[in-house]
């Protein structure tokens, strides 16, 4: 079982609109709309702020950067926008793809990570999950950082089961 293909600008003769156009109508059809479910709850996306007519979590799947309003396309984000559906519809029960909790704060975000390649971000609200982010974890220090996190985690889940 592997993710759907790749979606290219090239497809589109490097016509950025009409391949934000087609990514927006992915998310909207595929992801925003789609009664995603994930461990039996819906996954909901955030509409605002809207941005140039965009819902804010389509943002968050196609762009990076740290300050809102100055993120900037991510063509490896955008390529992967149908992996985020994959990647949640199979988290449960596919090989390649580690499930882990990262608690910030008080946030507790729950990871999706397929290959070590591409990170899916839920957070857990009262009835429903909250789609954060996606995107490819390509840095060799935030694979690491990812892993070890990843690997504290599953451990002391693992101690977590064998002492009861």
């Amino acid at each position: 079982m592997t993710p759907p293909d790749l979606l290219l600008l090239a497809a589109f003769d490097g016509d950025w609109q009409a391949y934000e156009a087609e990514l927006y109508r992915i998310f909207l059809i595929e992801i925003a709309k789609a009664k995603l479910q994930f461990r039996g709850w819906p996954v909901n996306c955030r509409r605002i702020p809207e941005a140039h007519g965009r819902w804010a979590s389509f943002w968050h799947l196609v762009q990076e950067g740290p300050i809102e309003d100055d993120r900037l396309p991510d063509l490896r984000r955008c390529e992967r926008i149908r992996w985020v559906r994959w990647v949640i519809e199979n988290a449960a029960t596919h090989p390649e793809i580690d499930e882990w909790q990262e608690i910030r704060g008080n946030a507790v975000d729950t990871l999706l990570w397929y290959r070590e390649e591409y990170l899916v971000v839920l957070a857990k609200r009262r009835d429903y999950w909250l789609l954060k982010t996606a995107y490819c974890t390509t840095q060799r220090g935030r694979i690491e950082k990812k892993r070890r996190e990843r690997d504290a985690y599953l451990a002391k889940i693992k101690k977590g089961a064998q002492n009861s």
